[in-house]
């Protein structure tokens, strides 16, 4: 993995071959972390409940020296945990205790042991493949490496034009509060060094999880740069997700963090 870059000003500008084009980090302090000597190791952590019929597909992608992949279950009933371990021997599959992907991501987030975390949906849409540019991107100065559809390079086959509005929206409210530069909020492919986690500090049970993460990140001074990504459509079944509920979890989750002491 010899992703090299380098800045100019608050820009990490990749050379041809690493990533597609020009990643712009937030002007703001970097919160300098510890970086290993030695190259990184990587987990990955996938959420499931009832992706029997995804996670071969998902699993087949994920890159031969990915060191980790946890897969946490909240109760799946369709042998979503047997197909887990007959793909992909390796994997570090739990039982989730709680409910909700943001509970699952904590769960999983905790028996992680690799230097570098990456965060990645079983049904399909967020593409194993794209591992490599949120590791470069970590290892060339990213604290945080959060992914984005509506930049160059990044797009999406699957969000609906009210989920947009509605991503667009809050991301403004964001970025007006913390003073951030995101074009994406609400997506979940997202990347980080471990050593992050004690001020990500998260404590939310759903899909939520995305936006608390994000701006916990910009709140503690974490570097953090938006990575390209594509969404894909879910390859099997029907998803949890509802843009109003959600959408309205989301938005009190942005007022308790304004109104959250420091």
């Amino acid at each position: 993995m010899t992703h090299a870059g380098s800045f100019e000003g608050d820009v990490l500008i990749y050379p041809e071959g690493g990533l597609d084009g020009i990643v712009a980090f937030p002007n703001r302090p970097a919160l300098r972390l510890a970086l290993p000597t030695q190259p990184p190791t990587v987990s990955v952590v996938i959420p499931t409940l009832n992706e029997a019929r995804n996670l071969p597909h998902v699993l087949a992608a994920v890159p031969e020296w990915v060191d980790e992949v946890v897969i946490v279950d909240g109760g799946s009933t369709d042998g979503t945990t047997e197909i887990a371990v007959q793909h992909c021997p390796k994997a570090i599959v739990i039982e989730q205790t709680g409910h909700g992907k943001g509970q699952a991501l904590v769960e999983g987030f905790r028996v992680t042991t690799a230097d570098i975390i990456v965060m990645l949906d079983a049904d399909g849409s967020t593409d194993p493949a794209e591992i490599p540019r949120y590791v470069a991107a970590l290892r060339t100065g990213a604290d945080f490496a959060k992914g984005t559809r509506f930049v160059v390079g990044g797009g999406s086959s699957d969000i609906t034009g009210l989920r947009r509005l509605g991503n667009r929206a809050l991301a403004g409210m964001v970025n007006r509060i913390w003073k951030t530069r995101y074009t994406d909020l609400c997506y979940g492919y997202n990347a980080f060094w471990r050593s992050c986690l004690s001020v990500l500090s998260v404590d939310c049970s759903g899909f939520e999880v995305e936006t608390l993460l994000n701006i916990r990140a910009a709140a503690a001074g974490l570097r953090i740069v938006e990575v390209p990504s594509f969404e894909h459509s879910r390859i099997s079944g029907v998803s949890n997700l509802n843009a109003g509920r959600d959408g309205v979890r989301i938005l009190r989750t942005i007022v308790a963090e304004w109104v959250r002491p420091a």
